[in-house]
C-alpha cells in the first residue's frame, strides 16, 4: 500500500517527515499514515503538470486514449483490492465499495472514448474572402479538490474528463480518504501516463489549497464539498481569476405521488438515502408523501428499514457502515433531538451505538421521523446520516413549493405513473439532477451538476470536457 505522494511520476515524502495519520472509522484506529505537505510540494507538483503539459496536449486524440483505456482496465483488474481498501478508509460496505470503484472506472472508460471527440466548429463566414474556425483546446494545468465520501470516483470523474481534455492535473485527496487516490496512483503509472501528467498530493486543506490557487499557471479547479468551503474557493479563485467547477451542498427532496407504484418509490428512497450511511451528496434528505397514501408508505418504509443491517463494512450482509468521524455523529444527533424536539415522531431507530466492542460510536440505525416541519434543522440543512424524516402534502403545487422552497439544487427526486405529471414536475423541479422514478440516476453517460447554492459545473458525458478546454475563435482571410 503505497502512503507517498505521486509527483513527476515519483513517490516523495513530505517536508521534514510530517505525517497524517489515516483512521478506520469503523474501529478508530491507526491504518496509516500519509505526506502532511504544504507550498513547496504544491509549487513541485505544479511544476511537474506545467512541464508536462505541452507535451500530453501535442498528443493525438488517439494517444491520449490510450492510457486512459489502460487505467479503465487496470482498475477493473484490482477492483477487490482498490474496494477493500476503501471499505478501510472510508467505512462504507464491501460491496457498495466494489460498485463505486466500477463506477468510477466507467468515467474513466467515458474518457478514453471522450478523448477522440474533442470536436471543434467551421462558421459560415460573412464575406466570401474569410473562413470562420472554432477550436477546443485544453485549459492547462488543472487542479482536483476531493471529498472523502466517493474516494475513488470523485477523482475519476473529474481528472478522466480533464486528462482527455489535455490538461495536466494536480489531485488533492481529502485527507480522512488519501490511500485510495494514492493507490489510483500506482495504477496511473502502470496505465504509462507520462511523468508529470497526474500528481498527488496530501495533505490539510488549507495548507494546500491556497497554494493551488496562488499559482497561476493552475487554469481551474474542480471542488466537491461544502457550499460553505465553495465559497472561500470563490475568493481564492479571484486574484488568477481561476476557473471553478463546484459541486457543493445538496438537500434533496424526494416526493412520492399518490399514483405512484408505492413499492418502486420506497425501493429507490432506501437505495437513495442509506447508500452510504446517508452521506452522499445527493441523497434523500427531505421526503413528502401525498397524504392518501402516508400511512402505506411509511409501513413499508418501516418494513424495508429493519431489514438494514448496521455494522462494520467488511461484516457480511452489512448495508449501513459507520459515519466518517465524531462531527458527522453530532451532526446526526442534532438534527435527530431537533426534530423531536419540534413535534417529530421517531418511527423507527433514532440511536447511535456500538454495533460491538471494540468499534467506534459511530454507527447509527436507520431513522426515520414523522412529522417533518420547514422549521426543523433537517428540512434546512444536509444530514448526512440515515435519517428520513416524512411531511404529508395534499397537491402538486404544495409538493413542489416545498421541494424549491431551499436554496439548493443539487437533486430531487419524485415518483408517479402519471406520465402527464412526469413531464410537468420534472421541468418544474430546480435542480440540475432529477430522478423521476429513479433513486440512482448517476451515471458517467450524463451531465452531473447543481444550481443555487450546489454549484456550477458538470460531470459526466460529453459536456464534461468543457470544464477543461477553452474555445478559441479564428478568422482566416482567403485569398
Amino acid at each position: 500500500m503505497q502512503t507517498r505522494n505521486l509527483i513527476n511520476n515519483e513517490w516523495i515524502d513530505g517536508p521534514r517527515g510530517e505525517r497524517l495519520a489515516v483512521v478506520d472509522p469503523a474501529t478508530d484506529s491507526a491504518i496509516a499514515e500519509v505526506p502532511s505537505c504544504g507550498p513547496a510540494e504544491v509549487a513541485r507538483a505544479v511544476d511537474a503538470a506545467a512541464g508536462a503539459f505541452p507535451a500530453w496536449r501535442a498528443r493525438p486524440a488517439q494517444e491520449r486514449s490510450g492510457p486512459l483505456r489502460r487505467l479503465f482496465e487496470l482498475m477493473m483488474r484490482e477492483e477487490d483490492r482498490l474496494a477493500r481498501l476503501m471499505t478501510l478508509e472510508q467505512g462504507k460496505p464491501l460491496a457498495e465499495a466494489r460498485g463505486e470503484i466500477r463506477y468510477g472506472a466507467s468515467f474513466v472508460e467515458w474518457g478514453a472514448e471522450e478523448a477522440k471527440r474533442v470536436y471543434g466548429e467551421t462558421i459560415p463566414a460573412s464575406a466570401a474572402s474569410k473562413r470562420i474556425l472554432v477550436l477546443r483546446q485544453p485549459l492547462g494545468v488543472v487542479a482536483a479538490i476531493t471529498p472523502w465520501n466517493f474516494p475513488c470516483a470523485m477523482i475519476t470523474r473529474k481528472i478522466a474528463p480533464a486528462l482527455a481534455a489535455g490538461c495536466t492535473v494536480v489531485v488533492k485527496p481529502a485527507e480522512q480518504t488519501p490511500l485510495s487516490a494514492l493507490a489510483l496512483g500506482e495504477l496511473c503509472l502502470e496505465a504509462g501516463f507520462p511523468p508529470g501528467v497526474v500528481n498527488i498530493v496530501t495533505g490539510e486543506p488549507e495548507a494546500i489549497g491556497g497554494a493551488i490557487f496562488a499559482d497561476a499557471r493552475v487554469r481551474a479547479v474542480s471542488f466537491t464539498g461544502s457550499t460553505e468551503v465553495g465559497r472561500i474557493l470563490m475568493r481564492l479563485a479571484a486574484p488568477n481569476i481561476t476557473r471553478l467547477s463546484l459541486e457543493l451542498g445538496g438537500q434533496a427532496p424526494f416526493i412520492v405521488f399518490e399514483d405512484a407504484d408505492l413499492d418502486a418509490a420506497v425501493a429507490g428512497l432506501v437505495a437513495s438515502k442509506f447508500r452510504n450511511a446517508g452521506q452522499t451528496c445527493i441523497c434523500a434528505n427531505r421526503v413528502y408523501v401525498q397524504r392518501s397514501v402516508r400511512d402505506a408508505v411509511l409501513g413499508k418504509l418501516r418494513e424495508a428499514v429493519a431489514a438494514l443491517k448496521v455494522g462494520p463494512g467488511d461484516e457480511e450482509g452489512v448495508a449501513i457502515g459507520p459515519l466518517i468521524d465524531d462531527d458527522a455523529v453530532a451532526k446526526v444527533e442534532r438534527h435527530i433531538a431537533d426534530a423531536h424536539e419540534r413535534g417529530g415522531r421517531i418511527v423507527a431507530g433514532g440511536e447511535v451505538f456500538r454495533p460491538r466492542d471494540g468499534l467506534a460510536r459511530r454507527f447509527v440505525a436507520p431513522t426515520i421521523i414523522d412529522g417533518l416541519t420547514p422549521d426543523m434543522l433537517c428540512a434546512r440543512e444536509e444530514t448526512f446520516g440515515p435519517v428520513v424524516p416524512i411531511a404529508a402534502f395534499d397537491a402538486e403545487e404544495e409538493a413542489l413549493a416545498l421541494a424549491n422552497g431551499s436554496p439548493f439544487g443539487l437533486a430531487a427526486y419524485f415518483y408517479t405513473r402519471d406520465a402527464s405529471r412526469l413531464i410537468r414536475v420534472a421541468e418544474a423541479l430546480e435542480f440540475g439532477v432529477v430522478g423521476a422514478n429513479d433513486g440512482a440516476p448517476s451515471s458517467a453517460q450524463a451531465p452531473f451538476g447543481g444550481v443555487k447554492h450546489s454549484g456550477f459545473g458538470r460531470e459526466g458525458g460529453r459536456h464534461s470536457l468543457d470544464e477543461y478546454t477553452a474555445l478559441k475563435y479564428v478568422s482566416c482571410g482567403v485569398a
